[in-house]
């Protein structure tokens, strides 16, 4: 009897170990020791489970771009947490298990969020050169704010695509405006592998704004096609019941 009681904790008879609810309770020199179980049981993964690991995946090589780019998400629990509740809404992108870090230029990804008016943007021409035009009037723009100017370009680099990421920010008195409103000319606004956006910042506090882009070299990584490939390189899909 003695032996008995000595192995009772909590209530609970121990004699080698509990498995319950994904942990073992042990004892060890008289201690209960706790430890998440382990299983032989595969992996799931199912074709939403997939695919919501591959969101996953890819907005966390796309917060390690942006976390070069001093990147400002008002709101949430973090600004990662920010940045990755308005990704997740971002298509899902199937890459294989080599393609490990690879970024794809996505047309509407978040670039800021924030509790300044949104800008407008979209892309155009002005006197016949490529342009970002915004409805963002001059006047409009509160005492000391700038302009951070995002720049994003698709490289295709091997079997892993990278997006490379630039920012500058751009004083008031240096920007050109068209019918009063502020807008960027160039060549490269016509790069079809490139993405921008301008998002308004004034101290701790900035506007909402999505890339803007006419890149569509990510399709290809949202197919049937792409997902098969991809779910193999992982082992398969599991079959749903």
């Amino acid at each position: 009897m003695e032996k008995k009681n000595e192995k009772m904790k909590s209530g609970l008879l121990v004699t080698g170990s509990v498995k319950a609810a994904g942990v073992t309770f042990y004892i060890r020199k008289g201690e209960t020791i706790v430890r998440a179980a382990r299983t032989r049981q595969p992996r799931r993964n199912t074709r939403k489970q997939f695919e919501a690991r591959m969101k996953m995946r890819h907005t966390t090589a796309l917060w390690r771009l942006m976390g070069k780019c001093d990147p400002m998400f008002e709101g949430g629990k973090s600004v990662y947490a920010r940045f990755a509740s308005l990704a997740n809404r971002l298509p899902a992108v199937y890459l294989d298990a080599r393609m490990r870090g690879a970024t794809l230029l996505i047309p509407g990804m978040p670039m800021s969020d924030g509790s300044l008016p949104e800008v407008k943007e979209w892309l155009g021409e002005v006197g016949g050169t490529p342009a970002l035009r915004t409805d963002l009037r001059k006047e409009d723009m509160l005492a000391g704010e700038v302009l951070r100017f995002y720049s994003l370009r698709q490289h295709v680099e091997g079997r892993s695509p990278q997006v490379h990421a630039k920012v500058e920010d751009l004083k008031q008195r240096s920007l050109q405006t068209l019918d009063g409103c502020v807008v960027l000319t160039g060549e490269e606004f016509a790069d079809p592998m490139m993405g921008w956006a301008l998002v308004r910042v004034a101290g701790d506090h900035c506007s909402p704004q999505s890339l803007v882009s006419q890149c569509s070299y990510y399709e290809q990584f949202t197919t049937e096609a792409a997902l098969t490939a991809a779910a193999e390189s992982y082992g398969g899909l599991t079959k749903e019941l």
